[in-house]
């Protein structure tokens, strides 16, 4: 049996943390024995571990660095003894790789394999110089994308470190609940003959979302019955909804706020759009073309590993409004081939980014970073 402990910040309704939730109830339960750390708080995800029987421990980290923390993190791996700690997101990955280089000689020192998210253009200097340091405390360094892969190479990280194992999906219920449709109508003031372009992750800077209102301006001028739909939360809002009204498109917009029936939202949705400019692997992205929902995006390489274009939705270049709604135009003028880029979108996350696949590959590392 091989002993995996998966440490992560939180369990919060988010990417990353959805990704742990599916590889730690999904890897098989006769040779790997899982339990989860969560360095700050709980979350959604704790609750669906639980209810897979997966022990979750919370640390209750408070700062950046947090000695009671460190320190608790310290015993708990003394206490679990893992063969393997499988960390993710930079607060993990540093407080993690710490933790071991510190363990007692006397005691089992896991194998480290870092996930690292994003291509992270953000980081520090001071935050780059620590995963330069840890680097002999790691086994492997995983990105969920070639091109996370490729950022940490350019950091410094050896080739032989370096491996992609791609986020997986579940292929979702495409039913319309027509309750749902008519409620968010309701709520939301939204005109029955409405077309819903829709944009669901972060309000945040990397996330361009301000390309999307200006392309709504330019869709308008073609389609007035376009509503953009702006699901999620973050420090980008306030700016955003002046923003709206400074380009004068508040009529067709509608700010959601953080919502937990997504996944009742996006069959709903005739085109989603994403204009970030770094990525690592979209999950928001991927969760559309699981729906068969045809998708506008920024060509940014881990998009493009996403969205193949012309066939399963558009790549535009970054910043590039015009072509978010010449392209978001083109979708809801064109009912086939909407339906043909929506089809080939669903069949690609069905062939190439299956759960099964995604746990198979940590399987597999798991099982090589032990011979």
């Amino acid at each position: 049996m091989i002993k995996v402990s998966l440490l992560i910040p939180t369990l919060d309704q988010s990417g990353a943390e959805k990704q742990l939730a599916l590889l730690a109830t999904s890897l098989p339960r006769d040779e790997f024995d899982v339990q989860v750390i969560a360095l700050t708080r709980g979350g959604p995800y704790a609750e669906v571990l639980k209810q897979h029987d997966i022990p979750v421990t919370i640390l209750k980290k408070r700062f950046k660095f947090d000695p009671l923390a460190y320190r608790a993190l310290k015993k708990t791996l003394q206490q679990q003894q893992p063969d393997i700690l499988h960390t993710w997101l930079f607060a993990a990955n540093s407080y993690g790789r710490m933790a071991v280089k510190r363990l007692p000689a006397s005691q089992k020192i896991p194998k480290v394999i870092v996930s690292e998210r994003c291509v992270d253009s953000w980081k520090s200097n001071w935050q780059h110089s620590i995963d330069r340091r840890l680097l002999p405390q790691t086994a492997l360094l995983v990105g969920n994308s070639q091109g996370v892969v490729d950022f940490y190479r350019e950091q410094g990280v050896p080739e032989s470190l370096l491996r992609v194992v791609r986020n997986g999906i579940i292929l979702p219920d495409t039913t319309v609940d027509e309750t749902t449709r008519k409620q968010l109508y309701q709520d939301y003031n939204i005109p029955t003959e409405a077309r819903l372009i829709a944009f669901v992750g972060r309000l945040a800077r990397q996330k361009r979302v301000e390309d999307l209102l200006w392309a709504l301006q330019l869709i308008r001028q073609m389609n007035e019955n376009v509503i953009l739909l702006l699901i999620g939360d973050g420090p980008e809002r306030a700016k955003l909804e002046q923003l709206a009204h400074k380009y004068t498109v508040t009529p067709n917009v509608r700010f959601l706020g953080h919502r937990t029936d997504v996944d009742q939202l996006f069959p709903l949705f005739e085109v989603f759009e994403l204009a970030s400019d770094f990525e690592g692997q979209s999950n928001s992205i991927m969760e559309a073309m699981s729906y068969g929902i045809p998708v506008v995006a920024s060509d940014i390489p881990p998009n493009r590993e996403l969205v193949a274009h012309g066939e399963t939705g558009f790549l535009t270049s970054v910043g590039d409004s015009t072509g978010f709604a010449q392209y978001a135009e083109r979708i809801l003028a064109d009912p086939q081939l909407a339906q043909d880029l929506g089809n080939a979108a669903r069949k690609r996350m069905q062939e190439e980014f299956s759960v099964a696949k995604m746990v198979k590959g940590y399987a597999k590392l798991y099982r090589e970073v032990l011979l």
